[in-house]
């Protein structure tokens, strides 16, 4: 092993910044940033210990790991510095990472508490950044919204990417509007151990997405009754055709020109997506001239492959995706195009997508909020609804799951669903798109549970990752796929492309141009070998054939003492007592 590998491994889980309380004024390491003035204080109104009381009820959770658990959990110290006489939101607190050298290729993260001071009602952004080699422009980091006079928990990452290591890493917390006191304690900055998280996730699954079965195997002796003989000692074979859990990609028209495109997707791929062809600035992108025709022609190749299309999207709530022409129209007649868009597209469809993402980033975006009122969004579901009632309908929005922006927090994003309801929309599903970069799983499963409350399923629609290091690049997508796969409301997952030149994010390829696998593709292609249960053997003398699988529907080949092979189809879903099925054949 290199010698920057042993360091890097032996400063896993190690903070590599000093606690508040390491000095005797509670000082040291930390300077201001900017105009304000630093002080050390003891919490007065106990609320910090109440913040550890937290911490040791989540240490007992029956499925954590205590490595993983270690690594994320910073606990408060009961001290804590505050930045006060703050004159702008940029003004806050700063320190070196100084315990060990910042590695390239390593994701790191970011974890403590802030709070606020009480001067300011309302809620407000703290943003923990880190900047390397005096760089203007941050390489991660974490934010949280705390209410004022409260604390909150940051949650966060960073990666330095390249060959050279930066000499020298700073961490800022700032972010709050001028005169409001800042507070931070239990600061650490630490490189992510991922192999306990992984052994916690591979346990996760077998749990959450597997069941015992027992297949009771008999052969019928009668033509016109019921009697049945025992088949002990016939060779039976168990095999899954398809997951509970379906992973599909988006697919556009120019990679279907790819031979090599076509046969990855179709090999390795459940569901599709199209990335743009079904939007509204590509079917109509001067006004009346309305074309489906590239649209029809994927859907039909899906068809043709039984792959089944989610609709993507119906309306796009973020002003600059919204083609020229629709932004130039008067309220009325923005709200006529918004219903001919309605029953051109949805009725075209009808029966044919069992999802529709009906306006994309709400949380981002209010284009159509802004022109036509609060209830247009609900609308829109209501709509959609009213003309074709088969498909799901979802939200769907990015940055949820990565704890790095204030307008997607999941707690925005529940709120955002409740009101949605409260207004009638029939929401059917949360999308969580997964433009993730340098992700840390336990960050990600925070969000996902957070989302869960609303009893919704969730699917994550648009993962890709971004590393030119290809090891990296496989680390990063292993990592969200298992946490996504792992959690029991996630539903489906989603890629948002797979092959060099035919991607929206540069370096987040599985297949070169050229056909052959990355290691991210490698990687993915053994996951979903991983999560497929097959089985073989012999019926015991019982007339039983036991296995444990993956949810999900199975083909059962049973080979008679003639030879003759008879099949039968069945389907394992969720539940907690084995599964017990009665087979004649």
């Amino acid at each position: 092993m290199a010698f920057a590998e042993e360091e890097t491994t032996r400063y896993l889980g190690t903070n590599l910044i000093e606690s508040c309380g390491d000095s005797e004024d509670g000082l040291t390491g930390w300077a201001p940033s900017g105009s304000c003035t630093l002080s050390a204080h003891a919490d007065e109104d106990a609320s910090l210990p109440s913040l550890a009381a937290a911490l040791s009820a989540a240490a007992g959770d029956e499925d954590s790991d205590e490595d993983e658990f270690q690594q994320r959990a910073p606990r408060p110290s009961g001290r804590y510095v505050l930045a006060a006489r703050r004159a702008s939101d940029k003004d806050g607190l700063c320190r070196a990472v100084s315990r060990a050298p910042i590695r390239p290729n390593v994701t790191y993260r970011v974890a403590g508490w802030v709070g606020l001071g009480a001067a300011v009602e309302g809620s407000h952004a703290v943003h923990v950044e880190v900047r390397v080699d005096g760089g203007g422009r941050p390489v991660g980091g974490g934010v949280a919204v705390v209410e004022s006079g409260k604390w909150g928990q940051i949650k966060g990452s960073f990666r330095v990417d390249g060959d050279e290591p930066p000499r020298h890493a700073k961490v800022y917390v700032h972010g709050p509007p001028a005169g409001v006191d800042l507070k931070v304690t239990g600061m650490q900055v630490c490189a992510v151990n991922k192999i306990p998280r992984l052994r916690h996730l591979r346990k996760k699954a077998d749990k959450v997405r597997k069941r015992d079965v027992v297949l009771k195997v008999s052969r019928r002796t009668g033509v016109d009754d019921d009697t049945t003989a025992s088949v002990a000692g016939a060779h039976i074979q168990v095999v899954q055709v398809q997951n509970s859990v379906p992973i599909g990609s988006c697919i556009t028209k120019a990679g279907m020109q790819n031979p090599e495109y076509v046969d990855f997707f179709t090999k390795h791929f459940d569901w599709a997506v199209l990335e743009n062809e079904l939007k509204w600035y590509y079917t109509e992108a001067v006004r009346g001239q309305v074309s489906y025709a590239d649209a029809d022609e994927l859907i039909g190749f899906c068809d043709r492959h039984g792959k089944p299309v989610r609709g993507h999207c119906i309306f796009w709530a973020v002003e600059n995706s919204v083609q020229p022409w629709v932004r130039a129209l008067s309220a009325d007649q923005l709200r006529a195009a918004v219903e001919a868009r309605l029953r051109g597209l949805v009725s075209r469809y009808a029966g044919r997508f069992p999802h529709y993402e009906v306006n994309n980033e709400m949380l981002h975006g209010a284009f159509y909020q802004q022109r036509l009122g609060d209830d247009i969004n609900a609308h829109m579901f209501r709509e959609t609804a009213q003309i074709d009632p088969a498909p799901a309908l979802f939200v769907n929005d990015y940055n949820v799951e990565s704890a790095n922006d204030p307008s997607a927090t999941p707690e925005k994003y529940v709120a955002l669903v409740t009101d949605l309801q409260r207004r009638g929309a029939p929401v059917g599903g949360i999308g969580v798109q997964g433009h993730v970069t340098h992700p840390v799983g336990d960050i990600i499963c925070d969000a996902l549970d957070k989302l869960a409350v609303t009893g919704l399923p969730i699917w994550i629609t648009e993962l890709d990752v971004s590393a030119a290091d290809e090891s990296v690049r496989a680390d990063d997508l292993e990592i969200v796929l298992r946490e996504a796969f792992a959690h029991p409301a996630v539903e489906g997952i989603m890629l948002w492309g797979f092959m060099q030149g035919h991607m929206w994010r540069s370096h987040g390829q599985l297949v070169n141009a050229d056909g052959k696998y990355t290691q991210a593709g490698n990687m993915f292609a053994g996951l979903r070998q991983e999560w497929t249960s097959h089985a073989r053997g012999k019926v015991d003398s019982n007339g039983n054939f036991k296995f444990r699988g993956f949810h999900g529907t199975y083909q059962v080949l049973l080979t008679t003492p003639a030879g003759e092979v008879k099949k039968r189809t069945f389907d394992v879903h969720k539940g907690d007592a084995p599964l017990v099925l009665d087979m004649d054949f």
